[in-house]
């Protein structure tokens, strides 16, 4: 099993700011709805698919500008965890260059207790068993 996944967003007039490219929260917006989906195609495999994740922290580095009517390929996966964290991260392509590049730090929250999960360290690896 890939733990990549891939989805393409069309740029509209709603994701562009007054300097007319794609607005930079708008990535952020991306980062998190990608993480969303991809866990929602996931979490059934797990023993933690009541669970959600909170965003801990969150890096982006912005390498190029994405204008109207581009097509943005955005690419996101799991790394390997460190202790109670999960590391993500979400790469956005225009024309198959990267064009941005974030790395985010998630953690696992139990909504009944309202307690942090620790994931096991080889949780990722039961997805290819």
């Amino acid at each position: 099993m890939n733990l990549m996944y891939e989805k393409q967003i069309k740029v509209t007039k709603d994701h562009i700011d007054q300097n007319n490219h794609v607005n930079n929260v708008q990535y952020v917006h991306w980062v998190e709805e990608a993480a969303a989906e991809h866990w929602d195609l996931l979490k059934h495999k797990t023993e933690y698919a009541n669970d959600v994740w909170m965003l801990l922290d969150h890096h982006i580095q912005y390498k190029k500008q994405v204008y109207l009517n581009d097509v943005i390929t955005v690419r996101t996966y799991p790394l390997a965890p460190e202790g109670a964290k999960q590391p993500r991260k979400v790469e956005f392509y225009c024309n198959d260059e990267l064009v941005v590049d974030s790395r985010t730090l998630w953690i696992l929250f139990d909504p009944v207790t309202q307690k942090i999960k620790r994931l096991e360290s080889d949780w990722l690896e039961k997805f290819f068993n």
